[in-house]
């Protein structure tokens, strides 16, 4: 069963656990803003889902309310910071702001962020960036629990390691390209096994190694793993994703034995670009359009109403929910209770605000 709920009552009703939890007005307005804004695009991987989690790691003292980046490295166009176990919808959206202020004054910038908590849904901090009007490239890596797999391994070695990018384009919405590079986000794992789904072959493997279709073993003990997506092309955007996002940032890689522990740290590497300082800008519009359309008059595939490029579907599933409401299932949204349970915010008072 699910319960459907609108857009601002939800939002307010997340809000009220962040900040039950310690987080200020603010903070817990952008994390519940964020989260909703996730299931409002289809994302419920990265959407209030999540929230049971962080408020784990809050009480664990793995994630800390009311922080801000600080700058360790800071020449202009390069930038080094750390997330200081923050919130990553605050880390994540004032690092952004400041690698996109160096861009404007520099025509680039390389960011580094370390030590922040989930960031979320990467594609919101790319969609910063085409909004001002740049290219943004992102890589992440994981340090939570290993749950994916290296390409001839049989147990997990590391995390979903996500990759983003984001292209402002002529005349229409922007490219955004965001992806775990595992087969499929972790986080679309406990929503299916909550669901009582079963997932798509080539996604996981049991505990022996062998292939599986029960989202249990990517969520509950004892685990299997997820696979890369695209066999070694997959496994090898993970290892890069982990040795920029992770050793370069200097918020470290996965090289740990399990833990019962529920924070969820990542490092990220954005390299922000002002592609007008580059002198291309007529050529990138005639070509950009050129090659949209050309791609847009191929045949469509059986099963297929048209061809689509990244951030279309966020959008129109965006106008959908918005309209018709977000879907959530009964075992997240007592999952979701619980927590407000741990904050000492009483579960009437949450089922109030949802409802509106």
């Amino acid at each position: 069963m699910e319960t459907i709920f609108k857009q601002e009552p939800l939002t307010r009703a997340i809000e009220a656990i962040v900040a039950a939890a310690g987080s200020n007005a603010d903070e817990a307005r952008l994390v519940a803003d964020n989260l909703v804004t996730a299931n409002l695009l289809g994302h419920d991987s990265h959407g209030i889902g999540m929230i049971p989690r962080y408020i784990d790691a809050v009480l664990e003292g793995g994630l800390a309310p009311n922080q801000h980046p600080k700058a360790t490295v800071d020449t202009g166009a390069l930038l080094a910071l750390d997330g200081c176990k923050g919130y990553g919808q605050v880390i994540g959206r004032e690092a952004m702001q400041m690698a996109i202020e160096r861009a404007q004054k520099f025509g680039t910038c390389v960011m580094t962020l370390g030590n922040s908590h989930h960031l979320g849904r990467i594609g919101a901090w790319a969609e910063m960036a085409v909004a001002a009007g740049f290219v943004s490239i992102h890589f992440v890596n994981v340090i939570s629990h290993a749950r994916v797999a290296p390409y001839g391994g049989s147990d997990a070695r590391f995390g979903t390691n996500p990759c983003c990018i984001g292209v402002p384009l002529p005349g229409e919405p922007p490219f955004v390209l965001d992806y775990a590079t595992s087969a499929v986000a972790q986080g679309k794992m406990r929503v299916a096994h909550n669901k009582g789904e079963k997932v798509p072959p080539g996604r996981l493997i049991d505990t022996e190694g062998h292939p599986t279709t029960d989202p249990r073993y990517a969520v509950v003990p004892p685990y299997g793993a997820m696979l890369p997506f695209g066999e070694y092309k997959g496994y090898g955007m993970a290892v890069a994703c982990e040795l920029l996002g992770g050793a370069l940032t200097g918020g470290g890689t996965w090289h740990y034995e399990e833990s019962s522990k529920q924070r969820v740290m990542n490092g990220m590497l954005a390299i922000v670009i002002d592609a007008k300082r580059l002198g291309t800008s007529g050529a990138f519009e005639r070509e950009a359009r050129l090659f949209l359309d050309w791609l847009r008059k191929s045949r469509t595939a059986p099963g297929f109403d048209r061809v689509r490029i990244a951030g279309e579907p966020e959008r129109e599933m965006r106008a959908k929910r918005s309209r018709d409401g977000i879907a959530v299932d009964d075992t997240t949204w007592e999952e979701i209770q619980r927590a407000a349970d741990k904050v000492k915010l009483s579960r009437a008072e949450v089922q109030k605000l949802a409802k509106g």
